[in-house]
């Protein structure tokens, strides 16, 4: 299986609600993830008496119904042992199964077709003696019950979802300050490298920069000038997107956001990014005014990683989603990082913000190494610390911890993977 899984606690709110039956789960799950989801089983822990929510997994269906078997025994090891390490055992789990027709298929030849995948994530849970009381299809806006068999409330048919806004989990979380972010294929777009015809001058600019910041890299002596310089570079683009008015529209805006933004700009970063301790400095851009302006950087980076770049598109992901988790968006930071693990499984950085995520801990402690690392060197070096070029509030402590802190133990070989494209077309310096 190749993507990621995607997991974590339910949202944090003190209001309780009570789901009765396939509808009312059907019409919570978009609040339980934080956004749409689509071509994806989600599996969902239950504990106690009356099946409070615990973890969540969620991933992409399989393609060839081959795999269905060893994934589903795949997704249930995982989020039944998973919720074990972080409490009890769960009582109980609730499949969903997420996909809208291909062209001419009827939503209900989408609920049969995925039935057999349904069993075997059920049998799969029961083997480690953890039912599943419910097990649903989702398909073009209507639902299917794969565990009712009372026509009465699960036609054959399929029901309607409840409009939007319109459910009771809905007010509950208007109600907490939950919101949706949108559908996951809106999220992916947003952190998806251009496709051809666009790509032919990003790329040649690519060819460009690495012919140049490469051997400055390899070098060694030139390594902390190019990071003062990508940078600096940086900050500038910041600067230019803050002060840039955002249109209507997440595709509206991230045009926007590309218009700002040349191909040379973005090569300069991109591979500056790619050595590790750059790559950190970037990550203490996390909080305050600016970072807004931030994530809409990474995610134009994200966007520019383009043909046979492909690959150096886990910096600028993981750095959106570190700014997104930072920023209090657990949803965008799970997809942003998934995306840069799948590029690149083996990314440190991301792996380690992915787990941290998806166990649900507090970013605060993170976000304090990564300001007494900023502070630090400030004092030292007199440098900006922030994207604006504004100095923290927070100065005094100079002890240099590592930018990431706990979070990355990967404190040697700054260069372990630089020159690993060197003789083709640019280089990656850490993880």
């Amino acid at each position: 299986m190749n993507e990621h899984h995607e997991s974590a606690g339910p949202p944090s709110t003190q209001e309780q609600v009570t789901l009765r039956g396939p509808a009312e789960l059907a019409d919570a799950l978009p609040y339980l993830l934080g956004f749409h989801p689509s071509n994806s089983v989600v599996m969902v822990a239950l504990h106690g008496r009356r099946g409070r929510f615990g973890g969540r997994l969620r991933v992409g269906i399989p393609p060839s119904p081959s795999e269905w078997q060893p994934v589903a025994e795949q997704l249930a090891e995982g989020l039944i042992s998973g919720s074990e390490r972080r409490g009890p055992r769960p009582e109980g789990v609730i499949v969903f199964l997420c996909q809208d027709p291909e062209a001419g298929e009827k939503p209900a030849a989408v609920m049969e077709r995925l039935r057999p995948f349904a069993q075997q994530l059920r049998t799969a849970c029961g083997a480690l003696d953890v039912p599943v009381p419910e097990a649903l299809c989702i398909s073009d806006g209507r639902f299917w019950s794969y565990c009712c068999p009372d026509a009465r409330c699960c036609p054959p048919e399929g029901s309607a979802l409840a409009l939007p806004g319109t459910s009771v989990m809905a007010a509950a979380a208007a109600y907490a300050g939950i919101q949706v972010c949108g559908s996951l294929e809106e999220m992916e777009a947003r952190l998806t490298p251009w496709q051809r015809p666009r790509t032919t001058s990003q790329e040649r600019a690519l060819d460009e920069a690495a012919a140049v910041l490469v051997p400055r890299i390899l070098a060694g002596a030139d390594r902390e000038q190019v990071g003062d310089e990508t940078l600096e570079a940086a900050r500038r683009l910041v600067r230019r997107i803050e002060q840039t008015p955002q249109p209507p529209g997440w595709a509206q805006a991230d045009a926007a956001d590309d218009e700002l933004i040349t191909d040379a700009e973005a090569a300069a970063v991109l591979l500056g990014l790619q050595d590790r301790t750059t790559r950190d400095r970037a990550a203490e851009w996390m909080e305050g005014p600016a970072a807004g302006s931030v994530l809409r950087l990474w995610r134009a980076l994200s966007r520019r990683c383009v043909g046979s770049y492909a690959e150096y598109g886990a910096a600028p992901l993981t750095l959106a989603g570190w700014v997104a988790w930072s920023t209090g968006d657990e949803p965008g930071a799970r997809v942003a990082l998934g995306r840069a693990l799948r590029l690149d499984p083996q990314y440190t950085f991301a792996r380690l913000l992915h787990q941290a995520c998806n166990e649900g801990l507090d970013p605060k402690a993170l976000r304090h190494c990564l300001r007494k690392e900023r502070s630090g060197r400030m004092t030292k070096r007199g440098q900006p610390g922030e994207p604006g070029g504004r100095r923290p509030a927070k100065a005094p402590d100079t002890r240099r911890d590592g930018p990431s802190g706990a979070v990355r133990p990967d404190t040697a070989g700054a260069r372990d993977r630089a020159g690993r494209r060197s003789g083709r077309r640019g280089t990656r310096s850490g993880r």
